[in-house]
């Protein structure tokens, strides 16, 4: 509710939100995702990092399937 109440992702996709949400209550991480204009888009992950942190969670790293791939 926090990252949509703060207007980082759209309330219409508040699937998005829950995963990241998921992923971080739950010290998931890695968040793999093809979604690059909500949850991989490195603007609002800098949104997405300040929110989990005030909330005192860790942000999992976020990329897509690709990125994860060139980095192993």
């Amino acid at each position: 509710e926090r990252i949509i109440r703060s207007g980082i992702i759209p309330e219409r996709v508040a699937d998005d939100a829950l995963h990241i949400s998921c992923a971080a209550v739950h010290r998931i991480d890695y968040l793999l995702t093809w979604n690059c204009r909500h949850i991989a888009n490195p603007h609002n992950q800098r949104r997405i990092r300040k929110t989990l942190t005030e909330l005192g969670y860790e942000m999992p790293v976020i990329c897509t399937p690709e990125e994860f791939m060139e980095n192993e």
